[in-house]
């Protein structure tokens, strides 16, 4: 074997560790960083509330509990999920809501980040209708998401609004197309056609998860 080929076998292995080991490197540095950033904040606003409640160090600074700043985050989370179901404190929680969304400055910021989650997981989920939507040309076709198929305030009756998510990125961009340019996918989750956008296209289809 010569020179050559044993550095581009080497350059392959090299291609195929990377392969493997980026998306764990990158998923355990993006939760490794949301870790100590919540333990990070947390023993100062604890301290500031309840002081000498985990203790001091020597500088006299709140002591840090790895990962306990993450799971209190997420007791609280599931706590305020629990008692929102009950309908006092629903009332107050939608009382709470409207106030924010009238509130001028704060309602932008507000309804935007809210409309975005619930879009993925709340009660008004938009992106659950995995479609094929034909944009550029006669025989190119994307795959996007029907967010709302009634567009009368835009004067638009015959379209519906169409997201369409760009590969290697958390944006995308948003149409107007006539509905009949519009080809609804039955045969693929639409977290399967969500992947398989961002990822390029080279995402494995789950054949067993239809829509």
């Amino acid at each position: 074997m010569t020179l050559k080929q044993v550095l581009k076998k080497i350059f392959q292995y090299f291609l195929q560790g990377l392969i493997i080991l980026a998306p764990i490197a990158i998923t355990v540095y993006a939760v490794s960083a949301l870790f100590n950033f919540i333990d990070g904040i947390l023993p100062g606003i604890i301290g500031n509330f309840f002081p000498g409640f985990l203790g001091t160090d020597a500088e006299g600074k709140a002591i840090k509990i790895p990962g306990l700043g993450f799971v209190l985050v997420l007791l609280v989370v599931i706590f305020v999920g629990y008692i929102s179901s009950s309908y006092v404190i629903g009332k107050l929680v939608e009382l709470f809501d409207k106030v924010l969304e009238r509130t001028p400055g704060i309602k932008l910021i507000y309804t935007t980040i809210k409309d975005f989650f619930e879009a993925f997981a709340g009660n008004k989920r938009k992106f659950d209708k995995s479609v094929l939507v034909n944009i550029e040309g006669k025989d190119v076709w994307q795959i996007g998401f029907i967010t709302r198929e009634e567009l009368h305030e835009f004067g638009l009756s015959e379209f519906v609004a169409v997201y369409v998510p760009q590969s290697y990125a958390l944006t995308g961009r948003l149409y107007f197309v006539k509905a009949e340019r519009v080809r609804l996918l039955t045969d693929i989750s639409s977290t399967d056609a969500m992947k398989f956008a961002i990822s390029g296209g080279v995402t494995e289809i789950e054949e067993e998860n239809p829509a």
